[in-house]
C-alpha cells in the first residue's frame, strides 16, 4: 500500500521504517526539514509541503497521523479532510482522547472519507520492529487495511476494537494500566535500595523477569537501567504526566468505577511536578502548631 505519514518524529518515522521494510511506499511531511535526507535513505520520499504531499501518489490516499494528541492532531484532520476525496482514508494513531477521534470520525463522515483511531503501543521499537495496535471505526475500512496492521504489528498485536473511539479509549485504560504498573516496580525497587541487605539490582531485575508472576517487558527495562551507571542523584524526581492516565482517571470518575492504583499513580505524578510544596509545608506548619513540633527550615 502507499501510505502518506504526516509528523516524522521518533514514533512517525518507526512506523515509516517499519511500512518501508514491509514493501509499503511511504511519502512523509514534517515541518522539520531535517528529517527528509532521514526518510529518503529509508526509502521513501519526503515533502516539504502538506498539499503537495495529498495531491501525490495514488488515486485513494491513506493518511496516516503520527502527532501530539490534542489541537495540533485535530486541526490537521480538518486542514487535511478538506483537501481528500470520498473514500480516502484518514489514520489517527496517536495517543488523542477518544471523545475527540469521534468527533474527528464525525467530521470525515460528513466529508465522505473514512477515519479510523488506533491506539499504539510497544514504543519506539516496537514502531520499527513490530508494534501493537488497537483499532477503532468502520469494520469495512478495517478489512481494506487489515494486511497492513499484520505487517507491522507483532503476532496476535493488533485488534478491532469496534465503533468510532474504541481504538483510542483500550490505549487510554493501557496507558492508565502502565502508569499503575511502573509506579509498582518503582516502588519495589525503591524499598529494595533502602533494605538492610545489599542487593545486586540488576541481578533483582532479571531474576524477576525469568519465570515469576511479575516477568514484563518493563522489568527488563528496569534492568536495562541497571546495568548501565545509574546516578539517581542526577536525576530530578519529577515525573511529568502526558495526559493519558488522567483521562484513565477522569473516565472512571464518570462511571464511578473504583481504580484506586491508577488513581494514586497519577497523584504521585502530579506530586512529583510540585516543587512549591505548599501542603507538605503546611501541614508541618499544623503540627507545630497544636504539638510544638519542629519543622524543617529550606537551606
Amino acid at each position: 500500500m502507499e501510505i502518506a505519514m504526516v509528523g516524522l518524529g521518533k514514533m512517525g518515522m518507526g512506523i515509516a521504517e517499519n511500512l518501508l521494510s514491509h514493501q509499503h511506499q511511504v511519502r512523509g511531511f514534517d515541518v522539520d526539514l531535517k528529517l527528509a535526507e532521514k526518510l529518503n535513505d529509508l526509502g521513501g520520499i519526503f515533502y516539504s509541503d502538506l498539499t503537495e504531499l495529498l495531491a501525490a501518489g495514488s488515486q485513494q490516499k491513506i493518511v496516516w497521523l503520527m502527532l501530539p494528541a490534542g489541537k495540533l492532531t485535530n486541526d490537521m484532520v480538518r486542514q487535511i479532510a478538506q483537501q481528500l476525496h470520498e473514500r480516502d482514508i484518514v489514520i489517527d494513531a496517536g495517543n488523542s482522547h477518544y471523545q475527540e477521534s469521534v468527533a474527528n470520525y464525525s467530521f470525515c463522515q460528513a466529508r465522505g472519507i473514512d477515519f479510523i483511531d488506533v491506539g499504539t503501543s510497544g514504543g519506539v521499537a516496537g514502531a520499527r520492529a513490530g508494534a501493537c495496535m488497537m483499532i477503532g471505526g468502520s469494520i469495512q475500512v478495517f478489512d481494506q487495511l487489515q494486511s497492513l496492521f499484520s505487517d507491522i504489528c507483532v503476532e496476535k498485536g493488533y485488534m478491532y476494537c469496534g465503533e468510532a473511539g474504541s481504538g483510542h479509549y483500550l490505549k487510554m485504560v493501557h496507558n492508565g494500566i502502565e502508569y499503575g504498573m511502573m509506579q509498582a516496580i518503582a516502588e519495589g525497587f525503591n524499598l529494595l535500595h533502602h533494605s538492610p541487605y545489599d542487593y545486586e539490582m540488576a541481578e533483582v531485575a532479571q531474576v524477576f523477569n525469568h519465570g515469576s508472576v511479575i516477568r514484563s517487558w518493563l522489568m527488563a527495562l528496569m534492568g536495562n537501567l541497571y546495568q548501565e551507571e545509574l546516578d539517581l542523584t542526577a536525576i530530578a524526581g519529577v515525573i511529568p504526566s502526558s495526559g493519558e492516565g488522567k483521562w484513565t482517571v477522569e473516565e472512571a470518575l464518570r462511571l464511578k468505577v473504583n481504580l484506586p492504583v491508577i488513581t494514586q499513580s497519577l497523584m504521585t505524578r502530579f506530586a512529583s511536578e510540585d516543587c512549591d510544596k505548599i501542603s507538605e509545608k503546611l501541614v508541618a506548619l499544623l503540627r507545630n502548631q497544636f504539638g510544638g513540633h519542629a519543622f524543617v527550615k529550606d537551606e
